[in-house]
């Protein structure tokens, strides 16, 4: 897994560990998130299915796109389609996404890149593989998260984060063993560049073969862990983890993960994200691509982008130009 490498961990700033009064977060569930097929057919883990909302929260979605080699020809994205009301999160671990919104935000993204997208009111977007690679393949392997935006912030102006791999902060375990990248908000001491309307936390690290990880977690947050790949355990308890899942924890200053002595054979280190915020505890009507408080403001949305005021498709040579409502 590329996304963002440091050949010495020992320079990095080194997390805390539990201290007196500090308490470890237990496990309150653990799933394996079922695979399935996204856009025009790229392969996904669906990573939150079968939890609560209400354990989610402030967050309604999570793919894992790929891992997958694509032969050439195979590489696959999405057509134009509508959202409002939440804000989608895309973080590259290996290949290229290019994105594209009616709003002029939008880029390519690699190894360790993501795109911050705040869909609001409402706007088109696109994602698909670079001409290139459809025409050579490649290894694509990513996540999708959909994080909830609070009634107050539904109808503000749709915006854009570019954030490139040399922006995320940076630590490291108290015994180096672990790289912690840090995409948005603090652990400990270290600082994610992107900007939330919702208090959260969004962390990629490796642990290192049998190396330990206590991750320290603001107690106002929730918590959830997913295994990229690898193996390992959660918790003081030592809950067992493998690819593809989801862990959801209960309340504490701190997580423990450690990496298994006996690896999957694939890699030797434990890939997890983990994220956490602020519970928003509002009403959630999700219906496809929007993400509101009511039945009737879904309902307004699907007339809002029949009736093409989510904005129109912007001219782009070579781009696919039909529209989908999912």
């Amino acid at each position: 897994m590329p996304a963002v490498t440091v050949p010495d961990l020992t320079v990095l700033d080194r997390l805390g560990t539990p201290g007196l009064g500090d308490t470890v977060r237990p496990v309150k569930q653990v799933i394996t998130a079922p695979k399935g097929y996204e856009g025009e057919g790229f392969p996904v883990r669906r990573a939150f299915a079968g939890v609560d909302l209400s354990d989610l929260d402030p967050f309604v979605h999570m793919d894992q796109m790929g891992e997958v080699e694509y032969a050439p020809g195979e590489p696959k994205g999405t057509p134009w389609h509508p959202h409002r009301g939440f804000e989608t999160v895309t973080y590259i671990i290996d290949g290229v996404f290019d994105h594209r919104d009616s709003h002029g935000g939008g880029g390519s993204i690699t190894n360790g890149d993501t795109q911050w997208m705040t869909a609001g009111a409402g706007l088109l977007h696109i994602e698909t593989p670079p001409e290139w690679l459809v025409q050579s393949g490649g290894l694509f392997h990513g996540i999708q998260l959909w994080v909830n935006l609070p009634r107050s912030a539904k109808w503000n102006p749709p915006a854009y984060q570019d954030i490139r791999s040399a922006q995320v902060g940076l630590a490291a375990s108290t015994d180096a063993g672990a790289l912690v990248r840090v995409i948005a908000g603090h652990v400990g001491q270290t600082a994610g560049p992107g900007s939330t309307y919702t208090p959260m936390t969004m962390v990629h690290a490796t642990v290192a073969r049998g190396a330990r990880l206590d991750l320290p977690w603001e107690p106002s947050y929730n918590a959830l862990v997913y295994v990229l790949s690898g193996r390992g355990t959660v918790g003081t308890e030592g809950r067992p983890l493998e690819t593809g899942n989801l862990a959801v924890l209960g309340a504490g200053d701190f997580l423990t993960l450690r990496a298994s002595d006996h690896p999957d054979g694939r890699t030797p280190d434990l890939d997890v994200l983990v994220i956490g915020g602020e519970p928003i505890r509002e009403p959630v009507a999700w219906a496809g691509p929007f993400v509101m408080n009511t039945k009737a403001e879904v309902m307004q949305a699907f007339e809002d982008f029949q009736a093409g005021s989510m904005g129109q498709i912007p001219a782009v040579h070579g781009a696919p130009t039909h529209l989908i409502e999912g």
